[in-house]
C-alpha cells in the first residue's frame, strides 16, 4: 500500500527537553491509526508538525509524497480536529459548517447535517455558547463530514458522555467502510477505540515504542481467569503484566502467544484463557520504556 504520512528521524526539541526523539515510521493509505500514549507523550506536538503547524527541529517528513509547509495541495486533504478546536468568537454552528464546505474538496453537506441531527447541535447557537460536550460534537461533524483522504481526530470527545462517544464510533465505522481514507485517532481511552484500530503506533518520552498492527499485538499476551489460588499457581515463572482480583477469582494477563502448552496447562487447572486487553500491553510497554531510560541515564 502507498504511504500517506512518511516520518525519517523527526526531531523537536524545546531548549534542552526533546519533545520528539529521532522518530521514524509510515502511516499507509486508507486504514485506521491509533496514535496512543500517555499525557506529554509527545503525541500532540508530532501530530501538529505532520498538519503542518509546527516546525520539526531535524528530520524529514512527507505528506501525500510532498512537504506540507504552505502546500495547499497537501492541507486541503487534511482534516485535523484538535482536543480544544477553536473558531472565530462570531461563528455559529451552521457558519463552520459553510467555511468547512469551502475549505474541504470532498466535504458531504448531506452527510455532515444527518451527523447535526445525531448530536442534536443547534445550528444557530454560537460556538462560543455551546457546552463543552456540544463543541467535541461539532468538532467529530466537521472530521467526519471532511471526509479528507487524512483525518486525524486529537482527544475529539472531551465532555461527551458513554452514548455520544459510542455514536461517534459507530458513525466513523459506517462511513469508512463507505468512504475509506487514513483516519488517526490519538485517545487515552484505549480499549474504547480498541475496536476500531487496524495499526498502533506508541509514543512514549517522545519516542516510538510500538509501531505494529492490532492483531499482532494481541498476540503478544493473553489473559488467564479462574479461582485466585489456582491462578497464582499457574503464573509461576511467567511474566505477568497486570492482575485484577474479583472477590475469591483473578484475572491476569501473561506476556506470550497462550497457545500449546500454555493453553493445556491452563484448561488442565480448570483455568480459562481469554484475549488481553490493548490498554494493558500499552501500559506494560510504556513503564518498560520508563524503566530503560532511568536505567540509560544512570549508566
Amino acid at each position: 500500500m502507498s504511504a500517506v504520512i512518511e516520518v525519517n528521524h523527526l526531531r523537536k526539541s524545546y531548549g534542552q527537553v526533546k519533545a520528539i526523539d529521532d522518530v521514524s515510521f509510515q502511516i499507509e493509505a486508507d486504514k485506521i491509526y491509533g496514535m496512543l500514549g500517555r499525557n506529554g507523550a509527545g503525541k500532540t506536538t508530532l501530530m501538529h508538525i505532520l498538519t503542518a503547524q509546527g516546525f520539526a527541529t531535524s528530520g524529514d517528513l512527507k505528506v501525500f509524497g510532498e512537504h506540507p509547509y504552505e502546500n495547499e495541495k497537501v492541507l486541503r486533504n487534511i482534516c485535523f480536529i484538535k482536543e480544544s478546536q477553536k473558531y472565530p468568537d462570531t461563528f455559529s454552528v451552521k457558519n463552520v459548517l459553510d467555511v468547512s464546505a469551502d475549505f474541504f474538496p470532498k466535504w458531504d453537506r448531506d452527510f455532515a447535517n444527518s451527523l447535526i441531527a445525531d448530536f442534536q447541535l443547534p445550528l444557530k447557537r454560537n460556538v462560543k455558547k455551546l457546552s463543552r460536550g456540544m463543541l467535541s460534537s461539532l468538532g467529530i461533524v466537521v472530521g467526519l463530514a471532511s471526509r479528507a483522504p487524512l483525518t486525524i481526530f486529537d482527544e475529539p470527545y472531551l465532555g461527551l458522555d458513554a452514548v455520544a462517544r459510542s455514536l461517534f464510533y459507530d458513525r466513523l465505522l459506517e462511513d469508512y467502510s463507505e468512504h475509506p481514507r487514513t483516519i488517526i485517532l490519538s485517545t487515552h481511552l484505549i480499549d474504547e477505540v480498541s475496536r476500531l484500530l487496524e495499526h498502533v503506533i506508541v509514543i512514549d518520552s517522545g519516542k516510538v515504542i510500538l509501531d505494529e498492527e492490532t492483531d499482532t499485538i494481541r498476540g503478544r499476551a493473553y489473559a488467564v481467569a479462574g479461582a485466585a489460588s489456582k491462578v497464582e499457581d499457574f503464573l509461576r515463572g511467567k511474566q505477568v503484566i497486570h492482575r485484577e482480583p474479583f472477590g475469591g477469582l483473578l484475572t491476569a494477563a501473561v506476556i506470550g502467544a497462550g497457545d500449546g502448552r500454555d493453553r493445556h496447562e491452563a484448561e488442565g487447572m480448570g483455568l480459562e484463557i481469554q484475549p488481553v486487553s490493548l490498554q494493558q500491553l500499552v501500559v506494560h510497554l510504556s513503564k518498560i520504556n520508563q524503566v530503560q531510560g532511568k536505567e540509560g541515564e544512570r549508566a
